[in-house]
């Protein structure tokens, strides 16, 4: 049975250096011709994935690979982090100038007092799932009852299982919650548990039914979870003025409507040079699955949508206040 997750995807040499590394790497800006004038040196900014490179990354790939970013007057690094606890760290600590973070995590990071703020958004709509085998014998919530829930990142799981199958009654104490670390899909299919919560939908799903075990998803938002962004991009709180990220902002804007507009052709950038690993049926399902769901104004923030999910995470404990917004999401200022 193949082993493969969203979250285990090859590790591509020229995206995954340390950042040290790949500032050290860059190119030094090539000299004007004599007797022109020096063209304006481009704005260096590194950007930290949540892991490897994968379909949710499209808009930033295809940014680079189509020029926006260039002519943004950016030159942006691109690096997988080791960890995926780190993108946070880095960017809090101004080792990285951006990161890409989870809605929900954010507000527990900011919490606990990281200097982090949201400047634009990835993927606009929610991805997770709890995941039941579409042939199995859970048919309804219900069913969940004295049965094991796997998951793999903890945090979150607990009150997405109370909100989740509170909406038929249940709570986490009436299921048994199991740690399957990364191996969500693998866990389900050979029967180590009856379902599993944190798959994503546009990959999951697509593993499983590539597998001869589809699935069947509950949607959080469809059961009592205020609808978030799934994917956002992070700045430290000093940064959110800089020019350089409402640039960068504007970039990923102009490539995910090319994406939108162009999926063919930006497939086709996306499994360009050492990402040519990625071309396999599971990614180009993901790719597809994944288009409309990629924010087409990443730099709007909806604000109604920040302050409901806090207000939802301090009713259930899980930070201690709800802070202004401009704490940790803002709208980057026009360049």
């Amino acid at each position: 049975m193949t082993q493969l997750t969203r979250r285990a995807l090859p590790a591509l040499a020229a995206l995954a250096l340390p950042v040290a590394e790949a500032r050290a790497q860059a190119p030094a800006p090539a000299a004007a011709p004599r007797g022109a004038a020096p063209a304006a040196a481009p704005a260096r900014l590194t950007l930290m994935l949540d892991w490897f490179v994968n379909p949710d990354h499209a808009p930033i790939v295809v940014a680079q690979e189509n020029g926006h970013f260039a002519r943004a007057g950016l030159e942006v690094r691109i690096v997988a982090p080791a960890d995926p606890n780190d993108p946070p760290r880095l960017v809090a600590a101004k080792q990285a100038d951006l990161g890409v973070y989870y809605q929900k995590n954010l507000h527990l990071a900011v919490d606990q007092g990281l200097p982090l703020v949201r400047v634009g958004t990835l993927v606009a709509t929610p991805l997770s799932t709890l995941t039941v085998l579409r042939d199995g014998p859970i048919k309804a919530l219900a069913d969940l009852k004295g049965k094991k829930i796997g998951f793999s990142t903890a945090g979150f799981e607990e009150i997405s299982v109370d909100t989740i199958l509170g909406t038929a009654g249940l709570s986490s104490r009436d299921v048994t919650m199991i740690n399957v670390n990364f191996g969500l899909s693998s866990a389900l299919m050979s029967g180590q548990v009856d379902a599993i919560l944190g798959g994503f939908r546009n990959f999951e799903l697509h593993q499983m039914e590539i597998e001869g075990r589809p699935g069947r998803a509950f949607y959080p938002e469809q059961h009592g979870m205020p609808i978030y962004d799934e994917l956002i991009y992070v700045a430290h709180r000093d940064r959110a003025g800089d020019p350089a990220l409402r640039r960068f902002m504007d970039a990923i804007e102009g490539a995910t409507a090319f994406l939108v507009n162009n999926p063919e052709e930006s497939w086709r950038m996306f499994i360009a040079g050492q990402r040519r690993e990625l071309d396999d049926e599971l990614n180009r399902r993901a790719f597809r699955d994944t288009l409309n769901r990629f924010s087409l104004s990443p730099a709007a923030l909806d604000a109604n949508r920040y302050q409901r999910f806090a207000r939802f995470l301090q009713d259930r404990r899980m930070i201690r206040s709800v802070p202004p917004l401009a704490q940790y999401a803002v709208e980057l200022p026009v360049a």
